[in-house]
This record gives structure tokens, sequence and C-alpha cells, in this order.
């Protein structure tokens, strides 16, 4: 039977009311019946001011305003209108790109929730839910639609998600899919969420050492940023059972840290995309496959093929496609870019990889990050994983930059205080002549967009 996450919330208000469901650090709490009146009230006011079933409703947010926004989702939903979560942190001109292009019907900011009485009817399995905007790391940002029955696949069990913890602490931003994540299992799981207005490695340490979150979740850059803080010299991580990083690629040598780092916790790679949740693989690390991002779970489904679908067999490098049972998404007013990446209950990831005998997903790189040099295809990927290896290195991206002879060669941008030509020594022997970086460059930060992940576009304005 399909559920909602307007009727997950009603029945877990009618459960535990008392029961606190969210946190954020500093700022306060919200049970599960403060949530169902609250959000009740915000979609009789959307009603009220005129917005009707399948409008569709921004939602511009910070971090700091978890608690709002979850109330002003539900609301929304419980209107029968569909979200459309924004992160603050976007440029003005983005925002009003991004309403603009959904045909936004209202535009709810903090403070600016409507309150007032009235009938609620919830919302169909197969009504729209939701509008998430992709990173637009690659270009124009898209918006990815979902159903209510999308959003909520797999969720309603006997038993809830992450039952062995009583706090989940994670610092994902609103507006990506992995925050979209966070707030179902506010709604779901059993442990309460816990997160924080603005994410530091020592404030998200102290996050989790104050609560003793049994589950955590962070983003690579994230983790990075602890290790070399080394939390875990001045704070009690020993609660975390379950680590779990999602949102970009996970290095095997950041991998490895967090697991002396949280000496009890599983570290579990997590690979899906705005496109294709709730599809997912799910790597548990493993020292003797430390570059994979593991096998499809939940019921889900991967395969490598080619553009057009046809499967390639285990072992041959072509594009990652991912489906799940649940229902699939799609690209809001978007048919034609819909049928290029959503076919047939599967979903082009927009990587290449390839699969083992066992199963196994690896990763070989973004279709469009492929560095094509001379007669070669160089993965970013395969020279970042080496460029880790190096102890004077904290963070590195590989990307490709115009070359008078190979067309393009690589480019990398460290963070760290190794000397470039130290580097260069170092790769001779773990990288074939033509992945070896033609230009290095060394930044305080790498630039990345609000869902975490590296924007290489900027990268390239750098060295130019």
């Amino acid at each position: 039977m399909s559920v909602t996450l307007p009727g997950l919330l009603r029945q877990r208000a009618a459960a535990d009311p008392g029961r606190v469901a969210m946190t954020v650090h500093g700022s306060g709490s919200i049970t599960f019946d403060e949530w169902e009146t609250r959000s009740d009230r915000v979609a009789a006011g959307l009603t009220a001011r005129g917005v009707r079933p399948g409008d569709r409703v921004g939602l511009v947010f910070g971090n700091s305003n978890w608690l709002e926004y979850a109330i002003a989702f539900l609301g929304v939903a419980k209107a029968g209108a569909a979200a459309v979560p924004l992160s603050d942190r976007l440029a003005a001109p983005d925002v009003d790109a991004m309403l603009a292009h959904c045909g936004a019907a209202a535009v709810l900011r903090p403070g600016e929730l409507p309150d007032a009485p009235g009938e609620v009817t919830l919302p169909e399995p197969g009504a729209l839910a939701q509008i998430l905007y992709t990173s637009g790391t690659t270009g124009r940002p898209k918006g990815v639609s979902a159903t209510h029955a999308n959003l909520a696949h797999g969720c309603g069990g006997r038993r809830r998600p992450f039952a062995h913890s009583r706090h989940l602490a994670h610092a994902f931003p609103i507006g990506t899919n992995a925050g979209q994540w966070m707030l179902v299992n506010a709604v779901d799981a059993h442990p309460e969420v816990v997160t924080l207005p603005v994410f530091t490695p020592a404030r998200f340490a102290t996050l989790i050492e104050h609560y003793q979150a049994g589950t955590v979740f962070l983003v690579p850059a994230m983790a990075i940023e602890m290790l070399a803080a080394r939390v875990h010299e001045r704070h009690d991580l020993s609660s975390v059972l379950l680590l779990g990083s999602a949102a970009a690629p996970l290095p095997g040598r950041v991998a490895a840290g967090l697991s002396d780092a949280f000496p009890n916790s599983t570290i579990t790679n997590y690979y899906t995309s705005t496109e294709a949740a709730p599809a997912q693989t799910v790597m548990i690390y493993d020292p003797e496959r430390p570059t994979s991002v593991g096998r499809a779970a939940a019921g889900g489904a991967v395969r490598i093929a080619t553009a057009e679908g046809e499967p390639l067999p285990h072992g041959v490098t072509g594009e990652v496609w991912m489906r799940s049972p649940a229902a699939v998404r799609a690209y809001y007013g978007d048919a034609t870019a819909t049928g290029e990446v959503f076919r047939d209950g599967w979903v082009r990831m927009g990587d290449l990889g390839y699969l083992d005998g066992d199963g196994y997903l690896y990763l070989v790189d973004r279709e469009s990050d492929v560095i094509k040099s001379g007669a070669y295809k160089v993965s970013t990927i395969h020279v970042e994983d080496a460029v880790y290896q190096h102890p004077g290195v904290t963070e590195a991206a590989a990307f490709g930059v115009p070359h008078p002879t190979l067309g393009k060669a690589v480019a990398v941008a460290v963070v760290g205080g190794v000397a470039h030509e130290d580097l260069r020594i170092f790769l001779k022997g773990r990288l074939a002549p033509h992945e070896l970086p033609v230009r290095l460059v060394t930044v305080d930060v790498l630039p990345r967009n609000h869902g975490g992940k590296v924007d290489k576009r900027a990268l390239r304005e750098v060295v130019r």
C-alpha cells in the first residue's frame, strides 16, 4: 500500500504526540504533535490565500530554519501543492529563475508561514509532492519532480530505520536530495533527527558528542574537514555505530581515516542522484574494494549500458543506469530531457562505470568530466584517488584544461602544504603518462556548490 509523508506524520502524531521529531541544536525542537498541528495551519493558510492542488510553492530557507522549513514542507503537501525547496544560499537571480521555471504560485520564507484554522485533506500518493532542482555542476539546473509515492517509498514499515540509534545527526543543507532524505527520516525513522545551523568540524563533532548520536550522515567534504581538524582527538565519537556518506564519491583514504576516527562505526557510502532517488547503491567500506560504491539496495537495480540502454557485460565500462520499485521521477516541464534520462523505469546517472563479477559498481567518472587527452580518455576520479594517497594532500580535484597539441590535458587543484614537485614525483609511479597533471595549483579551498559537490567549472577559471 502506498503511503505519503503527511499520512505518516498524522500516524506518528497520534501514536507519539510528545516525542521529539527534529532538533536544531541551539535553536529548538519540534514534537510530532506540534509538527502535525502547525503544518495543518500552514495548509489551511495557503488555501485561504488561493493556493490550489497542483500549484507549486517555493520554500526558501537556510539551515538555521530547518524546523520552520519542515513545517512549511508538510503544510504545502497538505494543501495539495508541490513544494519547491531552495537554499537561501543561492544567488537571488538563481532563485528567481527556478521559481519562474516551475511557475510558483507562492513563496514562503522564514517568519512568513501562513497560519489559519481549517480542514485539511491529505494528498493522494500519485500527486506531485516536490520539485527539487539539481546542483547544475554540469550545466543549467533542472527541476526534478517526484510524487508522494516516490518520496515516501519504503516508509511506514513495522521496523523503523536506524532503530539502533536514539539520535541521528546530519549537516545536509536544505534544497538538496540528501537534505530531503533527512526530512523523510525525521517523519519515518526511529531516532530523533538533530542538525545544526552552521557546519564546522568542531561544531559537528560537538553535536555528535552532546547527543551521543548513533547514526551520522555527512558529505565527503565534511568528512575531509573533520579529519583534517582531527576532531576525534578532542571529542568522544564512540557512540556512532553507522556513519553514512552521500552526495559524492568517498575517497578510499578518507574512508579509512573515518574508520579510525569513529572506532565503533560502520562506514557506509551511498550512491544515488536527485533523478534516480530512491534507487541507490550502498557500500560498507571494504579495504579489498576501496573504490567501489557498492551494490544495488532496497529492491533496486543497477546496470552498465550504452547510451541507448543496451546492457554491457561485467568489467566493461559504459553508462551507469539505475532503477527502483518506486514511481519514477521526471524533469518538470521538459519532456525532451525526461526522455533522454528516464527510460522504461531506468534512469541514466550521467556517470561512467563498470560492474565486477559480484555486482559491485565502480565509477570511472562523470561523463562530462572525462578528459579526452590526445588518443586517451582520462578518469578524473582515478587521478584524484592517486593524488589523495599523498599524505600532504587534504583535498584534491582533477579537471581538464586546454592543451595546444592534445586538445585537453589534466590539471589538479590541491588543498594542503604539499610541494608541487614532490607531488609530481609521487604521482609518476602511480599514474600513466597521459594521466599525469600538466598543471598543478594550490588553493585554500575547493569551490563547491550548496550541495557540497566540487564546482569544476569554477576551477577551470582559476587556471586560465
